[in-house]
C-alpha cells in the first residue's frame, strides 16, 4: 500500500512536470521597436531581462579578455591546418609555445614545433593569411619584446591606422573578434555588422533562456536571421548565427559560438568559430578558441584553413 502511494505520487508529479513544460510558452518582449523573445525559464524566475538585455548589447568583456592574454604569461598548444579545394591538408603547424610576461613587455619561447608543406616563408613569415592572423594573435615573434599594452576596452575607438596587409589582418581581428560591432573600412559590409540598430532587428531574431552550460546556470542569447527574408534582405546578413552564455552575477561572456559569411565582388567568406572562456586572476581569458573558415580576396589565393587554440598554465610573470 506505501508503495503504491509512493509510486502514484510520483506518477503526479512527473505529469505536472510534463504539464508545464508542454504548456510553458515564451513571451515577446518589445523594446522601442525591438523585439526579443524570453522563454518561460525567464519570465518565471522574474529575471530582470531589461537589465540584462542591455548589458549583453553594452558588452565589452569578449574582446577585452582577447587583448589580456596580451598582459599575462601562459602556455599554447597552437594547431593550424590549411587545406585544397578536395579538403586534403597542405600545410600546417603544430606547436608549444610559452608567453612570457615581466613588468610591462612580454617576449615568447617555442618549445616545440612541427612544420608541414609551405606554411612559412624562407624568412619566417606565413605563406597563408589565415596563419599569419593566428600569429598575430598568440604569437611573438622571435628575439622581439613588445611593451606597454593594456586590456583597456572601454571608450576606446578602434581605428584600423595599418595599411596594406597589416590593415587586412587588423580588420579580420575586428570582424572575427568583436562581432555585432559596426567596424569601419571594410568595403560593403562595416555598416551591416552592428546587431543591435534599428535595421538589424528587422533582419534578425533575438532570444534570451536560462540553461545549463558547463555544469552552472547562465543565460543565453542567440541571434539569427529571421525566417523568409526576401533576397535584398538577406544581401545584408553577414552573422547566420551568434550565441553567447554569460555568466549571470558579471554578464561576462563564457563562451561564444558563431558563424559569418558574406559574398560581395571582390571578396567571399564564410567562417565558423568557438570560444571558451576561463578566469585567470579574477580576469576572464580565453582558454579554447576554434576557427574553420574558407575565404578569398582579389589578387589573393583562396584559404581554406582551420585552426585550434589551447590555452593553459597562465601566470602573472617570468619566476
Amino acid at each position: 500500500m506505501h508503495k503504491t502511494k509512493i509510486i502514484a505520487s510520483l506518477t503526479i508529479v512527473v505529469l505536472l512536470f510534463c504539464s508545464n513544460s508542454l504548456f510553458a510558452q515564451d513571451t515577446v518582449f518589445n523594446d522601442v521597436g525591438s523585439s526579443y523573445t524570453l522563454t518561460d525559464a525567464i519570465v518565471r524566475n522574474n529575471f530582470d531581462y531589461k537589465e540584462i538585455l542591455k548589458r549583453i548589447k553594452e558588452d565589452i568583456s569578449f574582446y577585452k579578455a582577447f587583448k589580456t592574454l596580451r598582459t599575462i604569461g601562459y602556455t599554447s598548444y597552437n594547431h593550424i591546418e590549411m587545406k585544397n579545394k578536395g579538403g586534403a591538408m597542405i600545410a600546417s603547424l603544430d606547436s608549444k609555445t610559452r608567453q612570457n610576461h615581466f613588468g610591462t613587455c612580454r617576449t615568447m619561447d617555442v618549445l616545440e614545433e612541427r612544420l608541414v608543406g609551405d606554411i612559412r616563408k624562407s624568412n619566417g613569415d606565413y605563406n597563408y593569411l589565415t596563419a599569419s592572423l593566428y600569429a598575430s594573435l598568440f604569437f611573438t615573434k622571435k628575439n622581439d619584446t613588445v611593451c606597454n599594452e593594456t586590456n583597456a576596452v572601454k571608450g576606446q575607438r578602434r581605428v584600423v591606422r595599418a595599411s596594406g596587409l597589416e590593415k587586412n589582418k587588423e580588420q579580420l581581428k575586428m570582424l572575427f573578434f568583436n562581432p555585432g560591432k559596426k567596424i569601419g573600412g571594410i568595403p560593403f559590409i562595416g555598416d551591416k555588422l552592428d546587431l543591435y540598430d534599428e535595421k538589424a532587428h528587422a533582419l534578425y531574431d533575438y532570444k534570451l533562456d536560462y540553461v545549463d552550460y558547463h555544469g552552472q546556470l547562465v543565460y543565453v542569447f542567440e541571434i539569427k536571421p529571421k525566417e523568409n527574408l526576401g533576397f535584398f534582405s538577406k544581401n545584408d546578413i553577414v552573422v547566420d548565427q551568434m550565441t553567447t552564455w554569460f555568466n549571470p552575477k558579471t554578464m561576462e561572456v563564457l563562451g561564444r559560438n558563431y558563424s559569418l559569411s558574406y559574398k560581395a565582388g571582390v571578396y567571399d567568406f564564410n567562417v565558423e568559430m568557438e570560444v571558451e572562456m576561463t578566469y585567470f586572476n579574477g580576469q576572464l581569458v580565453p582558454k579554447i578558441l576554434r576557427y574553420k573558415g574558407n575565404w578569398d580576396v582579389a589578387f589573393k589565393k583562396r584559404e581554406r584553413g582551420l585552426f585550434t587554440a589551447t590555452l593553459t598554465n597562465f601566470n602573472t610573470g617570468v619566476k
